[in-house]
């Protein structure tokens, strides 16, 4: 057999080579041909081109040559002759060939090449950054993004085990850079033998693991304190070069705790220079703690004319601008920039603290905390019972501080008339005859109750008065005392029960509705009556309304057996057509996580689908807990205890219909995107030649 001669490459002057009609490749893929020429340009031309002679007619050479392998290359020579960075007669080594199929030849090179693997490509990258090239520069050399080389390089630094894993394609290169959120060799390679024997080793499932402890950045201790201020303290952030990781982890929650405190604290120190009694400071409150504060009165500042305007000129700059791109998914980048701006100023007059009498809050105090977005959240002007000044001390004070704006509306709840009351009370005290009997007095106060129930039994308007009194008097004093009505309410420590409750939509709403009476009211209870008569019926119906609903219990406690309670809240529940949805969503720390697999199981299946259920069944209670909360988001599904019984009547339909609310989703959803996606390809540039 003879052996096979290969033959030698031939300079051929570049203006003689024309494109070959048998190239077969003919649809644009992979790096552009100016790229290309710039590659060329760095490092000369690393492959020679496949060429066959072009014959006439007559079958005979016409001096021209034909390139059938290597068209995209002859196109990037051309291109920098056309740039005068070569010459037009420059040499070009190439292979001649006379025999054989030419398509043949140009679909042979193309085919016969393997593209590199992807490790190959990640470990050059690494071994360039090694020589000295910057991570710019590298990316600059091979046309790719600098994102696209730091991406590279991390996967190259991932534990060497988990690489060869890689290679022997038992891991997908998804999977890898899930992995690669952390740089902890033994810590990766621990959480991978924990997923080797389970079926679940999504890269989702990889991450959550790997950060597990960890606080998200949008964590509002970690808004609050700041990303800057926790990493110059030495905290470390886990980052996810590979999927949008919203400002990443923060790994250190001890020091993330104690920084949050440190500012909370030094906050905390300033407010109580304005002239508060005292200042408390926590990340966060449990709901209900100014239960039995009274809430101080307060005045809004003046603002100038100037500010005013100001004011005015950016609400209805702002308000314009929302209406223009009320349809625009994204803002350009001006304009969420100057409503940013519109924003600051608005910010800057409503945000204002309100100015508080200088005696008030020698008893006073305020509450700092952290609001729901990360924000500092004061709440200033609340007296602790032991802290109330003498009712006489206070009615001088209110005769002394008693005011009005220039639109006449009082700053402050005060009655300069009550120190007239107590003067007369004082002088009838003072014409008492002589003290009567014991066994005469309850005797005639019996006559005496017995009149009053007669006359308001037969009275509702009456009846609805001393009922308003008694309940706001126990609500807002804690005094039910000054009130002849044997009514009280019995209000739920719902906070000690569930801590988080406070940051709820509805809980919000009550604390702003409660800070809006308690600022209205008079300060001492001896002071209410004569206040109600004064109002409206409508603002007594109100006050009403709101002290009854403090005494609202459909509260389950293991302990207590209140099932006729329970129905009621059901009835009740419908009367409302109350809807949870608006109120509560299923997540992993306020349910998944709390019950069992079963459980978790029977909700999915109940929200979407058996088949759904079936695709999570085999996964581990953390993870299934995880996955339930990503199925169900969005889905409307509640508990059985948080739904409305009845919700599909014709009533309550119609009644939603009113109010424009939607029926809950149905189990048509799609599928989750991870069970549906295809193999990744792999994230390797065809080769540069």
């Amino acid at each position: 057999m003879s052996k096979i001669a290969l033959m030698g490459a031939t300079d051929i002057a570049l203006d003689r080579l024309v494109a070959s009609d048998a190239n077969v490749r003919r649809i644009k893929a992979g790096i552009s041909v100016e790229e290309l020429a710039e590659d060329i340009a760095r490092r000369g031309l690393l492959q020679s081109l496949s060429v066959r002679p072009v014959l006439n007619g007559d079958g005979e050479e016409t001096g021209k040559i034909a390139v059938s392998a290597g068209g995209r290359r002859l196109a990037a020579l051309k291109l920098l002759v056309k740039q005068k960075r070569l010459a037009k007669n420059a040499p070009v080594p190439c292979i001649v060939k006379t025999e054989g199929i030419e398509e043949e030849d140009s679909l042979a090179e193309n085919t016969m090449r393997e593209a590199l693997h992807p490790l190959d490509q990640f470990r050059a990258f690494k071994h360039l950054q090694d020589a000295g090239l910057s991570i710019d520069e590298i990316a600059a050399r091979f046309f790719v993004g600098a994102q696209v080389v730091r991406q590279r390089l991390k996967l190259a630094a991932a534990s060497p085990k988990l690489l060869d894993l890689y290679v022997a394609e038992e891991l997908t290169l998804e999977q890898l850079m899930a992995f690669c959120v952390i740089d902890d060799h033994a810590r990766q390679e621990e959480v991978w033998h924990s997923l080797s024997r389970s079926y679940n080793k999504e890269p989702y499932t990889i991450r959550r693991m790997l950060t597990e402890g960890a606080v998200k950045a949008g964590d509002k201790r970690a808004v609050f304190v700041g990303v800057e201020a926790y990493e110059a303290a030495g905290g470390v952030i886990l980052r996810d070069l590979f999927q949008q990781d919203h400002g990443g982890w923060l790994q250190d929650v001890v020091l993330l705790d104690r920084l949050a405190r440190e500012k909370l604290s030094k906050a905390a120190d300033e407010l109580r220079a304005e002239g508060w009694k005292w200042s408390e400071f926590a990340c966060e409150f449990p709901y209900g703690r100014t239960n039995g504060m009274r809430r101080l009165p307060s005045m809004a500042p003046q603002i100038s004319n100037e500010e005013k305007e100001r004011y005015d000129a950016a609400l209805e700059e702002y308000d314009a601008l929302s209406e223009e791109h009320v349809s625009v998914d994204e803002l350009p980048e001006d304009i969420d920039g100057r409503m940013g701006e519109l924003e600051e100023i608005i910010d800057a007059i409503e945000q204002r603290p309100a100015i508080f009498d200088p005696a008030d809050m020698a008893r006073g105090g305020v509450f700092v905390s952290i609001d729901s977005n990360g924000a500092l959240k004061v709440e200033r002007g609340y007296v602790r019972r032991e802290d109330e000044a003498p009712v006489e001390q206070r009615a001088d004070s209110n005769s002394q501080h008693s005011g009005s704006d220039e639109n006449g509306a009082h700053f402050f709840s005060m009655r300069a008339s009550t120190e007239g009351v107590l003067t007369a009370d004082a002088d009838i005290e003072a014409e008492t005859p002589p003290k009567l009997s014991d066994r005469l007095r309850m005797e005639l106060s019996a006559h005496r109750t017995i009149a009053l129930r007669s006359k308001l039994s037969a009275d509702p308007e009456a009846a609805f008065l001393v009922a308003t009194h008694a309940l706001a008097l126990d609500v807002f004093y804690g005094s039910p005392q000054h009130s002849c009505l044997d009514l009280t309410l019995r209000s739920a420590p719902i906070g000690s029960h569930l801590p988080g409750v406070g940051d709820t939509p509805a809980a919000s709403i009550l604390q702003e509705a409660l800070v809006r009476w308690q600022v209205r009211l008079p300060q001492h209870p001896a002071e209410l009556w004569s206040w109600l008569i004064a109002q409206s019926a409508e603002d007594r119906a109100a006050l009403f309304a709101f002290c009854v609903g403090f005494g609202v219990n459909a509260l389950y406690l293991p302990h207590e057996r209140r099932n006729a309670a329970f129905d009621h809240a059901d009835l009740l529940a419908e009367h409302f057509v109350l809807d949870m949805r608006d109120f509560w969503s299923p997540t992993v720390e306020n349910y998944f996580g709390k019950v069992t697999k079963t459980q978790i199981l029977d909700a999915v299946r109940e929200a979407k689908d058996e088949a759904t259920a079936q695709m999570i069944d085999h996964l581990k209670k953390a993870d299934m807990a995880a996955e339930a909360e990503r199925l169900l988001e969005g889905s409307g599904w509640l508990p059985e205890i948080l739904r409305t019984q009845n919700f599909d009547t014709p009533a309550i339909e119609a009644k939603h219909a009113e109010i424009g609310d939607e029926a809950p989703a149905g189990s048509d959803d799609d599928l989750p995107a991870f069970l549906a996606e295809s193999e990744t390809e792999r994230m390797v540039p065809e080769a540069a030649e």
